[in-house]
């Protein structure tokens, strides 16, 4: 069985669809698969684009933002991870590039939160989705999908609507196995296809497997080990690409084995991720001959907030010394406790305790409620000296802050049930950061988690899905603008 197209996408979320529809802009014709039904980490995100230097939604809301702020502040958060010239673009572009994304259907909003939050409730939509209020003059750029809960699959099912729209043809149940080379250049995809009820089957399983797959990791495994069994029944597909091929199919979370052989002390976290996030699109890409970087960087969230009162805590490691800055953005404070065994605490004392507690029904969504409850409750031991604290958390003596009682709050990565500590991965494929091409590769392109990008050193709320849409849009440019020269 053979299909043919100009374009072909392996992956479908963010990254697939924006080079989808860039690609189907340009006139070509495209073809997307997934394995699954397409959404990927996407999905299960946030829906938290990071953009700012003057967005609608930061004019609307009086908010005070330029490009030059904006990378003067990613300057310090993506270091090398790209070129000076690439993250300046990144900038310039980013207010036209959420506008991209309204006109493509995706709803955004300029309610700004009053309070520092790791995720804001649904009465808010713009927020400081980073570590910004350590800087000067800072300014919220985090920009949330306008939709209740978790605004991921709102932010998913836009683009996949838009995609449908522009022409693509999306084919999910189906496994990329093999890039076909031509010459050295790559032209194409060899596929095993699901039909009739195999493909049935493992929709559901697939789609019954989301949530417990991040919730519940062993029924997770389980079901989609299931819908795993029925991928042999696939019939064997090659999908030509005439002008080259877009690998967009995530990172390698899912996969403990390449975990532990590129970051060994990133254990015990929660997979943020699918089970697509196996590090196949990136095998894909090594296997036709491209490189790999930044494959031990990985990103561990570590949240502390809401209540915001907590910000105001001091973290402590297990000798009791302090270390890091409540106020950071998780991801900066997780690195700095994987660095010290994965073992630490926040010290608070009664006056923080009890501000915290009583913004807890203003600050905090649904779904936080589980995290908040181990913040205040099973995850907090209190006494009224800072020694008895300390002994009671089984810690060395921090110095005292503020007054008693004082209250230690476990925030290691093994810190239990109701506080899970996500993990993803932030390397990929050796990209061409002006083309978005495989470096080495002819007719391979790569994007979002499956390549090098904006957030491949560090992370901040939205700034993946806002790489995701610049790498894919930049991918799906370049791969028929440069087939065509």
């Amino acid at each position: 069985m053979e299909v043919t197209a100009d374009v072909v996408v392996v992956g479908f979320g963010a990254a697939g669809a924006c080079a989808a529809v860039e690609a189907a802009a340009s006139g070509a014709s495209v073809v997307v698969l997934d394995r699954f039904g397409g959404g990927g980490a996407t999905a299960l995100s946030g829906g938290v684009v990071y953009a700012g230097g003057g967005t609608r939604q930061q004019v609307e809301a009086g908010v005070a933002d330029s490009v030059d702020a904006m990378y003067a502040y990613l300057q310090h958060e993506v270091r090398d991870a790209v070129s000076p010239a690439t993250l300046r673009r990144f900038c310039d572009d980013s207010a036209s590039m959420l506008a991209w994304l309204e006109h493509l259907g995706v709803p955004f909003d300029a309610r700004v939160a009053p309070f520092k939050t790791s995720y804001p409730t649904d009465d808010y939509y713009l927020y400081l989705s980073g570590s910004e209020d350590a800087w000067p003059d800072p300014a919220p750029r985090g920009h949330r999908t306008r939709a209740k809960g978790t605004s991921g699959r709102e932010f998913f099912s836009r683009l996949a609507q838009a995609t449908r729209r522009a022409g693509v043809r999306v084919m999910p149940q189906t496994r990329a196995l093999e890039l076909v080379q031509e010459n050295g250049r790559v032209t194409g995809v060899r596929c095993r296809t699901l039909t009739g009820l195999p493909r049935l089957l493992h929709r559901a399983l697939s789609r019954a497997g989301a949530k417990p797959w991040l919730y519940y990791p062993p029924l997770g495994r389980r079901l989609f080990g299931l819908a795993a069994r029925l991928e042999r029944f696939g019939r064997p597909l090659v999908i030509t690409a005439g002008q080259g091929v877009v690998i967009a199919a995530g990172g390698f979370i899912a996969d403990r084995a390449l975990v532990h052989e590129h970051a060994p002390a990133h254990r015990g976290g929660l997979a943020l991720g699918t089970p697509g996030d196996d590090g196949a699109g990136i095998r894909l890409g090594v296997a036709a001959g491209g490189k790999t970087a930044r494959m031990d960087k990985i990103s561990v969230w570590r949240f502390v907030t809401p209540p915001s009162a907590l910000q105001r805590g001091v973290l402590v490691d297990s000798a009791g010394r302090r270390f890091g800055d409540a106020k950071l953005y998780g991801a900066a404070n997780g690195s700095e406790i994987v660095a010290r065994g994965g073992k630490a605490w926040l010290l608070i004392d009664d006056e923080i305790l009890q501000v915290a507690k009583a913004q807890v029904k203003t600050q905090t969504a649904p779904f936080q409620r589980w995290q908040v409850r181990y913040l205040l409750g099973r995850g907090l031991v209190t006494a009224p000296t800072i020694e008895a604290v300390a002994a009671k958390a089984g810690i060395g003596v921090p110095e005292a802050v503020g007054t008693p009682p004082y209250s230690l709050i476990d925030v290691s990565v093994r810190a239990g049930f109701g506080y899970p500590c996500p993990m993803l991965t932030l390397g990929g494929l050796v990209v061409d950061e002006d083309t978005g091409q495989v470096q080495g590769v002819p007719g391979l392109y790569a994007a979002g988690r499956s390549a090098v990008g904006v957030c491949s050193e560090s992370y901040v709320s939205g700034l993946a899905l806002a790489d995701c849409v610049f790498s894919g849009r930049r991918a799906g440019q370049n791969v028929v603008k440069e087939a065509r020269c």
